[in-house]
């Protein structure tokens, strides 16, 4: 059974993948366990874009990576280790620090932000919202 610290740590170091694109968009949540980044995209239902979060659980820390949902070139590159993190289309499963897929979430998240911030990308998946 992973210890709190390790958790702790493992959160620590999955929210500092997000740090770095706090500034361009929305912090919703910020606390010791859960930390939420919408974009400033505002859909048609009134709500904005969900960009990611990472979030403490009973048995895990949880990395969501919307973009990852969203575009199927992203998805196609995550590597078979992190795909073995996977839990649904977009959420990624951790009980302690791994250095070598954090770095993969790191390039993945930055590859998210561009396609994110990509107009044609965005037009293209909510031609039908």
């Amino acid at each position: 059974m992973p210890k709190d610290d390790d958790f702790q740590e493992t959160f620590k170091q999955l929210k500092n993948i997000f740090k770095p694109y706090a500034a361009k968009m929305l912090v919703v949540h910020d606390t010791d366990t859960s930390y939420y980044l919408d974009t400033h995209r505002v859909m048609k239902n009134k709500h904005r874009l969900f960009f990611g979060a990472v979030r403490i659980g009973k048995a895990y820390v949880s990395f969501h990576l919307m973009p990852v949902y969203a575009s199927s070139e992203l998805s196609q590159s995550i590597s078979p280790e992190l795909k073995k993190r996977m839990q649904g289309k977009s959420c990624f499963n951790f009980k302690t620090p791994d250095q070598k897929l954090f770095k993969e979430l790191a390039q993945l998240t930055k590859a998210g932000f561009e396609k994110f911030n990509d107009p044609e990308f965005l037009q293209k998946i909510f031609q039908n919202e």
